[in-house]
């Protein structure tokens, strides 16, 4: 108890939203950001399972939370888990994309553990990138073969960082995440976004992605 005590305390520090759960799958803690993501106080959920109060669902709503949770068995196996993105239902019902990272605490004295949740709110950036998915899905429908592809005008060469850019731009990374990855000026990659546009024909940065992908270039 009073390593859940101590936890409750500490994971008010964080701005993320974040609880503990035990190896068994019952909330243990959960702190005030964790309360305003959710909707629900901390009263209201703690002794409850956490797969019924997260819900987590993958971008094909496969479950990720239920009784039976291979994340919470990959702790309990001592499996390492890299950070994954899910979609968790609020009190109101509505959904928000959050990605989750897990930190493992233990009682040295019990050897009991806890799997503390970290989550962060990514619905804008994860809504932009289902809409890319969605528009590439729909560009590559489009492409019905060489007559098509024929028909397209002739356009000025694209250079290999501005492949980069639209591929990354294709998966759906934000501004921050194309120019870290790139090593990059934000002014930089938006001259790399105008040249795309102005070699491609196109107006924005779906067109470019739509364009690259007819042409074959991503």
């Amino acid at each position: 108890m009073m390593l859940e005590v101590q936890l409750a305390e500490l994971l008010e520090g964080t701005t993320d939203a974040a609880f503990a759960a035990s190896l068994e799958g019952e909330i243990r803690t959960w702190n005030k950001a964790a309360e305003g993501l959710f909707g629900y106080t901390a009263a209201q959920v703690i002794g409850k399972p956490c797969a019924e109060v997260v819900g987590g669902r993958i971008a094909n709503g496969i479950p990720v939370c239920y009784e039976y949770c291979n994340i919470l068995e990959c702790v309990r196996t001592c499996k390492e888990i890299s950070n994954y993105d899910m979609e968790v239902k609020t009190s109101l019902g509505e959904p928000v994309w959050v990605n989750v990272s897990l930190l493992i605490v233990a009682n040295e004295r019990t050897d009991r553990r806890f799997a503390v949740h970290f989550m962060r709110d990514i619905t804008e950036r994860k809504t932009a990138e289902l809409l890319t998915n969605k528009m590439m899905r729909m560009a590559k429908d489009l492409v019905g073969g060489g007559a098509e592809n024929d028909a397209l005008p002739p356009i000025s060469q694209v250079t290999p960082q501005e492949i980069k850019v639209l591929s990354l731009l294709a998966k759906g990374k934000t501004t921050p995440e194309i120019t870290s990855e790139l090593g990059i000026g934000t002014s930089t990659l938006r001259n790399h976004i105008s040249n795309v546009n102005h070699k491609l024909h196109t107006t924005s940065r779906i067109e470019a992605v739509v364009q690259a992908i007819k042409r074959g270039l991503i």
